[in-house]
């Protein structure tokens, strides 16, 4: 991975939108946002906060959280710690 987000930031890898349910399936424009994925990258954290997160684990995040971004054709997410609301697991 060639991203290192800087002070308190995260870099999230969103889990994939459900394709189908119960046999239909639902177009790109009709998929919800999933709220969950992997932390793939972190930084330092700040001398007001200390980095808790750690890569690999596995997030949940509000729905308006973060800034999309595009690597090598992976779609991720960045944001503060403080975006995160939970540790799922």
């Amino acid at each position: 991975m060639n991203i290192k987000p800087l002070g308190d930031r995260v870099l999230v890898l969103p889990a994939p939108a459900e394709e189908k349910v119960g046999g239909i399936i639902i177009p790109d424009t009709a998929k919800e946002k999933p709220l969950n994925g992997t932390v793939v990258a972190v930084g330092n954290g700040t001398k007001d906060e200390e980095m808790i997160l750690k890569v690999g684990d596995n997030v949940l995040y509000g729905k308006y959280a973060g800034t999309e971004l595009e690597f090598e054709g992976e779609k991720y997410l960045i944001m503060r710690q403080s975006d995160v609301l939970a540790v799922v697991g």
